[in-house]
């Protein structure tokens, strides 16, 4: 069995982790941090809580079996609730459509119903291609260890897949060949933004997120999804991975080509056969490894970031009418939302906060979140990351934090929903504060942004051309989300016992 260190106590580090403990291997996992759980968690103040990272749970089966093969099942810990409803569309002309939780069915009769015309016929068809593409690549591709384009290759033997996959659309050129009506155009571009990405250059296969969404249901962990983070540590102590919190690694050490352990900030050496790297593969390569994995380096420095987010939570002395769990209005202009943010078309080579941007809001169904008569409201608006290069903002620059939540508070007005007058206080965070805390890259969500037909099959593999080092989490394959990163610990931890067995 192998002495493994995992780098980072995020959802795929300890995922890992625990899995790999339950088959007799030695863990130990060091956090930068005070706490585990990396990019999920939690801010509380005078009885309100909100979740700072994920607000959303989909594929809870992809947790259920992390639970179900290391100890007790996840029913036993955690209360997960389907919403119902899940979502509240409105478009920039004031129309709006409120959808059910599974059932893509009934999530197009809804589309339909609000927007008529062929909007319900034309969702149920897409998301029939989404179910396809889904099936194409879910076992051979998303839950297996990258093979760089070989999936891709093996799916052009037969040119139907192709034509499904559509490798070389984009998703933006996808809903604009299915929709004839452009609120529907919009509402697809939206999950391209679940990977950090912009619609017109992200690839036609997102449209599996919807599919995923309605299919399976969206999903909410009583208390806030913080709780899912906790347990899954729980399940890691109980399987006797060790921690170590407060604990920085300087540099990754290798020896003729194979890890040897890491080197901490306070100058331990920490010897370990294998070594799991739950960091943002971008820093892993350029400063954990100082470019010896020079193919992670050269290819992701090549690569736009990912989205960042400008976060408002918001404590508001009302429960407002006509909100859902999770809600979202969008802008006039989504193209320009994206130029701003990824600082291309009119602005390119400067990005900027968007002046009048899309708002998503989670506001929790869940009494437990907020004082009797109140709402824990967490804001949520796409922005360039943190930065002085010029596709990104200085977002610690004086007063811009304050100044732009009171535009984005504004702007919600504006569309119909004014939650100033109820506002008993507010707590701002932005790329740069995400930065500081989860050491993500200019607070850059996802790592990188998946642009282009080939940057599913070409993110960062789990198993690196270094012997015994592996990268898991949103910046590895298969990408970032509870879901995908809770595949990429399972992932790795099925590499690693393969390693074992050639060894």
């Amino acid at each position: 069995m192998s002495t493994i260190i995992v780098i980072g106590a995020g959802m795929g580090g300890m995922t890992a982790a625990a899995r790999l403990a339950v088959k007799g291997h030695k863990v130990t996992v060091l956090e930068r941090a005070a706490f585990a759980g990396g990019k999920v968690g939690r801010h509380e103040r005078d009885g309100f809580i909100f979740d700072t990272g994920p607000s959303l749970l989909t594929l809870p089966q992809v947790y259920r079996d992390f639970f179900n093969k290391t100890g007790k099942p996840i029913e036993n810990v955690l209360n997960i609730v389907e919403l119902e409803p899940a979502f509240a569309y409105q478009w920039a002309d004031g129309s709006r459509a409120v959808l059910p939780g599974a059932d893509t069915a009934r999530c197009a009769d809804a589309l339909g119903d609000a927007l008529g015309g062929a909007a319900a016929s034309e969702w149920r068809t897409l998301m029939a291609r989404a179910a396809d593409m889904w099936g194409l690549t879910r076992r051979d591709f998303m839950e297996a260890p990258l093979q760089g384009l070989k999936p891709l290759l093996r799916l052009a033997m037969n040119p139907r897949n192709i034509r499904t996959i559509a490798p070389m659309t984009s998703l933006r050129a996808l809903g604009q060949r299915s929709f004839s009506d452009s609120r529907l155009v919009t509402l697809l571009d939206r999950y391209a933004t679940y990977t950090g990405s912009d619609p017109r250059h992200a690839p036609a296969a997102l449209a599996t997120i919807p599919y995923i969404e309605q299919t399976f249901g969206a999903h909410h962990i009583a208390g806030g999804l913080r709780h899912l983070a906790d347990q899954v540590y729980h399940r890691a102590r109980e399987r006797g991975v060790s921690f170590e919190f407060n604990c920085s690694v300087q540099r990754i050490t290798t020896s003729h080509g194979s890890v040897t352990g890491v080197l901490t900030t306070d100058g331990r050496h920490i010897a370990a056969d294998k070594v799991i790297a739950n960091a943002d593969a971008g820093t892993v390569a350029n400063e954990l490894l100082r470019g010896e994995e020079s193919t992670i380096a050269a290819r992701l420095n090549k690569r736009s970031s990912s989205l960042a987010g400008f976060c408002i939570y918001a404590a508001v002395d009302a429960v407002l009418p006509e909100v859902a769990h999770h809600n979202v209005w969008f802008c006039d202009n989504y193209d320009h939302e994206f130029d701003s943010v990824f600082a291309v078309g009119r602005q390119r080579g400067l990005a900027q906060p968007v002046p009048d941007p899309t708002i998503y809001a989670c506001v929790p169904q869940d009494a437990s979140m907020a004082p009797v008569g109140s709402q824990a409201w967490f804001i949520l608006i796409n922005a360039a990351p943190h930065g002085h290069g010029a596709h990104q903002v200085n977002w610690d620059a004086p007063g811009l934090a304050q100044a732009y939540a009171e535009n984005v508070l504004t702007r919600l007005a504006q569309r119909g929903v004014d939650i100033r007058p109820h506002l008993r206080w507010m707590h701002i965070s932005t790329p740069a504060d995400l930065e500081r805390s989860t050491a993500s890259p200019g607070g850059a969500i996802y790592g990188t942004a998946s642009h282009g037909p080939r940057s599913a099959f070409t993110r960062p593999a789990n198993q690196t051309s270094v012997r015994g080092l592996y990268l898991v989490g949103g910046s590895a394959h298969p990408g970032g989300g509870l879901p995908l990163v809770g595949m990429s610990g399972a992932i790795v931890a099925e590499l690693i016992g393969r390693a074992n067995k050639s060894d």
